[in-house]
């Protein structure tokens, strides 16, 4: 059972990147590692990826030195569960509006006494039963624990979520935010950025981490100069077309 670097990276205060994986080949995920990504995104909410597929790409994460967080599609106990059972870094909640949904992601998040996620040691978090009995407190304290915050309610609800102990990222998503605001899609717009800006403020004054998406480095620069740390860099599929469309203009202009 290895440290959970990523976060201990977030615990010293160092910011993050990391794309959104769609992709169900290991290729791609353990060559985002080699690029020097820090985290992956295993994206079981969107696109078309499953709890198998998950498996092997966390394999291939440790083999390209990435840590591998898979984001479920619900704040279910049962799906965070798997998440985790399968070996990976942490677990990423959509859809946090209200303190109890913070406090129910955690509770699924963490073993006994602080939540009731199920216990079984013949998992690839428990290396199949040769991490022994005494796995629990070790788990608890290196699993990360991401909540997205992507509507105007969970906005409105920032200042009690943000009290929920073993939170250890809270992730704003502009994208559902702006569709929150009656403007899907239109993340750049003055609405969307000065509700995140004020979003991150009462993060960051919890004594948590902050993480947002973005498509592009600059923008991601200037969130990390407001003081956000977990960067969703990217989504595998449409750096790979951006990659091919780079290359096609390149010859034909």
């Amino acid at each position: 059972m290895q440290k959970n670097q990523l976060k201990q990276k977030l615990k010293n205060g160092e910011v993050v990147l990391g794309p959104f994986m769609n992709c169900a080949y290991p290729a791609f995920i353990e060559i985002c590692g080699i690029a020097g990504f820090d985290f992956a995104v295993i994206d079981l909410e969107h696109g078309p990826l499953n709890i198998l597929v998950a498996e092997d790409l966390c394999r291939a994460a440790d083999c390209g030195g990435i840590a591998p967080v898979v984001r479920v599609s619900k704040n279910d106990a049962a799906q965070i569960q798997r998440a985790l059972d399968i070996g990976s870094a942490g677990v990423q909640v959509p859809q946090i509006e209200t303190i109890t949904d913070a406090e129910i992601a955690v509770q699924s998040s963490k073993y006994n006494p602080i939540g009731c996620r199920g216990l079984s040691f013949g998992t690839r978090a428990g290396v199949y039963t040769s991490a022994g009995s005494n796995i629990t407190d070790k788990l608890n304290a290196e699993s990360l624990v991401v909540v997205h915050v992507e509507g105007t309610k969970g906005v409105e609800n920032l200042r009690e979520i943000v009290t929920v102990p073993h939170i250890d990222v809270i992730f704003l998503g502009p994208y559902d935010l702006s569709q929150s605001l009656g403007i899907p899609g239109q993340v750049n717009d003055i609405r969307v950025v000065e509700l995140m800006q004020k979003s991150v403020e009462i993060i960051r004054s919890s004594g948590k981490a902050v993480g947002t998406f973005t498509t592009n480095s600059e923008t991601a620069k200037k969130w990390i100069d407001c003081g956000v740390q977990y960067i969703g860099l990217g989504i595998d599929v449409s750096i790979f077309l951006q990659g091919c469309q780079a290359l096609v203009k390149g010859v034909r202009g």
